[in-house]
């Protein structure tokens, strides 16, 4: 089977291309950066610089492939600077979740590619309100903090179009990544008690450790039925629980606490609601559509494997 990978130089794709190899299938694979085709080649892949924005560019390329299946990871999350005002700090990536999705479903058309699996989302979308765990079933938040609203909107748009335009449309929402080179410079700032526990630490969170989420979207090329599915772990915890506890595993004093009041002017609307309101979310539907489980079903045993691998 042939498997165009987007973004294959990413968090995820940097572990689900070597994944696909060895599964047997034939992948080419993109990225933005010229420099990073070899590491593509010696993975086994096929690499293609590619803009993801150049429509022309894109129909081309998946043209020359005739992929089977294309999943698509482009983000531009490496280059976030601050979550104070998410729209512009992933004004970039909301443009690859909406026009850059938008010119791989149309080469998906043209290529005759029926199964198209897409990178979302899941954590602070959810509404907050009801109870602690989400399904994919629950709304998304109806009222989003106003520096969110686009990325927001970006999000809803993969969500929507995927399933809706392309025969088998796949969107995997990612929870909370860690893991092999993904979110080292929160240790960092765990280490040196940059990351308080704001307004009690009562928002819920869902991790997946980077390999398991590779795993899953593996899983997902050849099995699920289209539609949305959380790619989390099987458990998810208030901040309140899992932040001390990857500071004692770090061997990092405990974490500052700070009332939601003072965290306002000093980390932004955003953190505040991550750290007190945040939904988790459930992985039921896609263990069962995949026949897929998380090596680190919960965060505690993979924040011990991701710290002291």
């Amino acid at each position: 089977m042939r498997v165009f990978v987007t973004g294959a130089t990413g968090a995820v794709g940097r572990h689900l291309v070597p994944a696909l190899v060895a599964a047997g299938y034939e992948v080419t694979a993109t990225t933005r950066t010229p420099g990073k085709a070899v590491g593509l080649r010696a993975a086994g892949a096929r690499p293609v610089v590619l803009d993801g924005l150049d429509r022309a560019a894109v129909t081309a390329a998946v043209r020359a492939a005739a992929p089977e299946v294309i999943v698509h990871e482009m983000t531009a999350l490496a280059d976030m600077r601050s979550l104070r005002n998410m729209d512009r700090s992933f004004a970039a990536t909301n443009e690859l979740r909406t026009r850059g999705t938008d010119n791989l479903i149309a080469a998906a058309a043209e290529a005759g590619t029926r199964r198209f699996i897409a990178q979302g989302y899941t954590g602070w979308p959810n509404a907050r309100s009801g109870g602690p765990v989400k399904t994919e079933d629950d709304p998304l938040d109806t009222r989003p903090v106003a520096s969110t609203q686009r990325s927001l909107a970006a999000i809803k748009h993969v969500e929507e179009v995927v399933p809706a335009a392309v025969p088998e449309g796949i969107v995997l929402r990612y929870g909370g990544f860690y893991g092999p080179g993904a979110s080292e410079p929160l240790l960092d700032m765990v280490r040196k008690r940059q990351v308080p526990v704001i307004g009690g630490g009562t928002g819920i969170w869902s991790f997946i450790e980077i390999t398991d989420a590779a795993a899953a979207t593996s899983a997902a090329v050849s099995r699920g039925a289209p539609g949305v599915y959380n790619v989390v772990d099987n458990d998810p915890a208030p901040v309140s629980e899992w932040l001390p506890y990857l500071a004692r595993v770090l061997g990092a004093k405990p974490p500052l606490r700070l009332p939601a009041w003072l965290g306002r002017p000093l980390a932004g609307e955003l953190v505040v609601l991550q750290m007190t309101t945040v939904r988790g979310s459930s992985n039921d539907k896609a263990r069962k559509a995949f026949g897929w489980e998380p090596r680190y079903a919960s965060y505690r045993e993979g924040f011990r494997a991701w710290v002291n691998g």
